[in-house]
């Protein structure tokens, strides 16, 4: 009998029925969804008739290849049907989380991550004949973790992922063979935790080790400021981690901070959770709503003699900037994704010129103080976000190993940013190909 779960719907249709679903797509010339029709079919008719299958497995490889193409509509449907065939299928819990989290369903992700992840802590990714091995320290419990499928891609890379809060320490020993190890556990907040355990894989590690613990720790919004004291022509905001609710406004008076101040819980990014406070009204109703520990940092205007405000991002990759993105907002909270730069024409043409030349978009101060916090960084892979100040020096916002690049589509308005964005994994590419020759 199969195994029931409150996680997953319950499969109604009959073999019958899939088998003639099979036939009207083949009719459409949707060839996957007919072999996804007739797996299921041949899958469900094993299991009414007691018999040995591979059934399960094969419709989670179907529900893979729309996993791949996008469509996680039907992926779902189709790790929903393996699950309901073999509870025991850990890639399809693993890639129902991912479906679910980007949904914005967190409470079903993480349940299907503790499903994946109590069953199985190595995923191998490889195909083909790839050029290395590269195993990926991952924090599986959350969504802290350098893009490493743009940073780190198969068929060119075997991957082999390691959930390693969920591991215990005895498993590292019977890792698969791996030619370097990229700790991928960007967020320090994440990280935290796992540090003592990143550190002794680490030196214990007798091959390459991309970005190594305490850098990445070093970039806690709290640390960041003392790590970048001194840079000449870079400023930050002052910024506390506080712990307990009840110390709050001690913490914050002792750090001479005053209004109008930001608060916001650890380990979030893209302005999840972030509070402006002008009044002291506002900032005692952002401290009654956090939960766990959270930040203060002091707010500074960055708007522009023109009224907006800009937000640079670039990616480090070997300590060597690369341009990613430029934003432009007319609200002091500036995101790519909420800035209104799609067919904006002026706001496309400033950025494009920031990324075919960010040192003539950025002036000489400029430029030299972003490839001064590259080295100051010292990670292999990192990245910061930061806007210009009128006398051509910076202000950063945030700097991190967590920062976020991806390609845009290729038939969107963005699309002709792919060639700069393409430079980053190119240069990840190079890096990785001399650790490994050198090693």
């Amino acid at each position: 009998m199969p195994m029931t779960d409150a996680l997953l719907p319950v499969m109604t249709d009959t073999p019958a029925q899939l088998r003639e679903a099979a036939q009207h797509a083949r009719a459409a010339g949707d060839e996957l969804a007919a072999l996804a029709h007739l797996i299921a079919a041949e899958a469900l008719d094993a299991r009414a008739a007691g018999t040995g299958s591979d059934g399960a497995a094969r419709v989670c490889m179907v529900a893979t290849g729309y996993f791949m193409k996008g469509d996680h509509a039907l992926a779902q449907r189709w790790y929903e049907l393996a699950l309901d065939l073999d509870v025991a299928q850990a890639a399809a819990w693993q890639n129902l989380a991912a479906i679910h989290a980007q949904a914005g369903r967190a409470d079903a992700a993480q349940r299907c991550r503790d499903r994946a992840y109590a069953l199985q802590r190595v995923y191998v990714e490889a195909s083909g004949e790839p050029v290395r091995r590269v195993l990926l320290l991952c924090a599986g419990r959350s969504a802290g973790n350098v893009p490493f499928d743009l940073l780190v891609p198969t068929p060119r890379n075997a991957r082999i992922k390691y959930a390693l809060d969920y591991a215990q320490p005895q498993e590292d020993a019977s890792l698969p063979p791996a030619d370097l190890a990229f700790n991928a556990i960007g967020d320090p907040d994440i990280a935290e935790p796992l540090h003592a355990r990143v550190t002794q894989f680490a030196h214990a590690f007798a091959h390459p080790f991309l970005n190594m613990p305490e850098r990445v720790a070093a970039t806690r919004r709290d640390r960041l400021p003392a790590l970048l004291h001194g840079l000449q022509d870079v400023h930050t905001a002052a910024c506390i981690r506080i712990e307990a609710m009840d110390k709050a406004c001690a913490c914050i008076d002792a750090a001479g901070l005053a209004l109008p101040l930001l608060v916001r819980p650890v380990a979030t990014h893209g302005g999840e959770g972030l509070l402006r406070c002008d009044t002291r009204a506002e900032l005692d109703a952002a401290l009654a709503a956090q939960s766990g520990p959270f930040y203060v940092s002091a707010f500074h205007d960055t708007r522009d003699a023109d009224g907006a405000c800009r937000k640079y991002r670039m990616a480090f990759v070997d300590r060597r900037p690369y341009p990613y993105h430029l934003a432009i907002s007319p609200h002091w909270m500036v995101h790519y994704f909420s800035a209104g730069m799609e067919g904006v024409r002026w706001k496309l043409d400033e950025e494009a010129r920031f990324l075919a030349d960010p040192a003539a978009a950025l002036g000489a101060r400029g430029a030299a103080a972003i490839a001064a916090i590259g080295q100051r960084l010292d990670l292999d892979y990192a990245g910061v976000d930061f806007t210009l100040r009128p006398d051509g020096s910076v202000f950063v916002f945030e700097a991190n190993a967590t920062m976020l690049v991806h390609r845009e589509r290729h038939d969107g308005e963005l699309a002709h940013k792919n060639v700069y964005v393409q430079r980053i994994p190119d240069a990840f590419e190079a890096m990785m190909a001399v650790r490994v020759r050198v090693a």
